[in-house]
């Protein structure tokens, strides 16, 4: 008697499809909304010494107390406010997800956003409705509100600015949702580092906000840290499901010594923001283009034939993101991450040449 995959496992894990990421050794990566920059070299240096003093031997610290401290000076996370961390972003949904599970549970997000909202509510066993933005990929906060009023969901993800539109929703809109749910309404601001503005300092203002950030954007994507900030309560609660030792120690050392010295990064952040306002101009005046507003560090544009030019970009080694088929408001849109000027330049280039 053989046994299958089919025959065990939950049919919403079958119907879900693994998340890809694609080779892009030779390309100019522009697709996966990394920082371009390495950092200074005198940073750089001081890695090997921060690596020679980690004791690979031994568990990493499973409090991250240091780490705690060093975000909350860097990002003046409220005092008073809990602090989790996870393993990236998607760790602290998937945690958050599993706490809230209860049979019937609901997650709204508006859509489209990160597919990661629908993906993790899938597998955690939560029921997901997707509220659809308006055609300029605005908020529209009466149906968000009805669909909350109806559903009464355990949690509302929102991410500010939103992933792939890049807009940032108004605050009052989002301050509406809060006092609107009776779950908790998740702020994810992994592009904080480029927006212009953010929930932090109100978490203390609302006992069901959780506000949800990442290194990643800022230049340590591969530290793999994210960590979300709310009321204690809550944060006590989603304590419970990290994993023991879901930080490495490497992560650790690093973090701690890098968040001390965050000059470097808001400077590359700086710029790119910079060359985001110059790429959404040249975009602007390319005919047939329609590009719209970003606080990200990444563009979604619209034109015609959106896949030939995506195939076209990849065929000269420049990697963006075809969204086109991923969502029906995405019809004919790629998003291209802001890289150096050297890689905006060849992107610009090369995207003129198709279009």
């Amino acid at each position: 008697m053989s046994t299958r995959p089919q025959d065990l496992v939950r049919p919403e894990v079958l119907a879900l499809t693994a998340y890809h990421v694609p080779p892009a050794t030779g390309m100019i990566k522009l697709d996966a909304m990394e920082n371009p920059y390495h950092l200074p070299e005198r940073l750089r240096d001081a890695l090997a010494d921060i690596v020679h003093g980690v004791s690979l031997n031994r568990y990493p610290d499973a409090s991250c107390s240091q780490l705690k401290g060093a975000l909350r000076r860097a990002f003046d996370v409220p005092e008073a406010s809990g602090l989790v961390l996870g393993n990236g972003s998607d760790e602290l949904i998937q945690i958050v997800a599993m706490a809230l599970a209860k049979p019937g549970a609901v997650l709204v997000a508006p859509e489209p956003s990160f597919v990661m909202y629908r993906q993790i509510a899938a597998f955690c066993g939560l029921r997901y409705v997707g509220v659809p933005l308006r055609e300029d990929f605005s908020l529209d906060l009466s149906a968000m509100l009805e669909v909350i009023g109806r559903e009464q969901p355990a949690a509302v993800f929102l991410a500010y600015p939103n992933n792939p539109t890049g807009n940032l929703f108004p605050a009052s809109d989002v301050e509406a949702i809060i006092r609107a749910t009776p779950g908790v309404v998740v702020v994810d601001e992994a592009y904080a580092p480029f927006a212009s503005t953010s929930f932090m300092s109100r978490v203390p203002e609302f006992a069901n906000l959780v506000v949800m950030r990442t290194v990643s954007k800022m230049g340590l994507a591969a530290l793999r840290l994210g960590y979300m900030v709310g009321a204690p309560a809550w944060m006590d609660e989603f304590e419970k499901l990290r994993l023991p030792y879901n930080i490495s120690a490497l992560s650790q050392a690093i973090a701690n010594r890098l968040l001390d010295e965050r000059e470097a990064l808001d400077n590359q952040a700086a710029a790119i923001v910079a060359e985001r306002a110059r790429v959404q101009r040249e975009l602007a005046a390319m005919k047939g283009v329609t590009v719209f507003p970003s606080q990200a560090n990444f563009l979604l544009f619209r034109l015609p034939e959106a896949a030939r030019i995506h195939a076209g970009l990849k065929s000269r080694r420049i990697l963006i993101k075809n969204l086109d088929g991923s969502h029906p408001m995405l019809a004919d849109c790629l998003r291209v991450t802001v890289g150096t000027p050297t890689e905006n330049d060849a992107f610009l280039s090369v995207l003129g040449e198709l279009v």
